[in-house]
């Protein structure tokens, strides 16, 4: 999963923007 990728959890945000800063 890169950080540029759209997040997992569904929200349609990118995963840095959303759960990456959690992990």
């Amino acid at each position: 999963m890169g950080r540029n990728d759209p997040c997992p959890c569904g929200s349609g945000k990118k995963y840095k923007h959303c759960h990456g800063k959690l992990a």
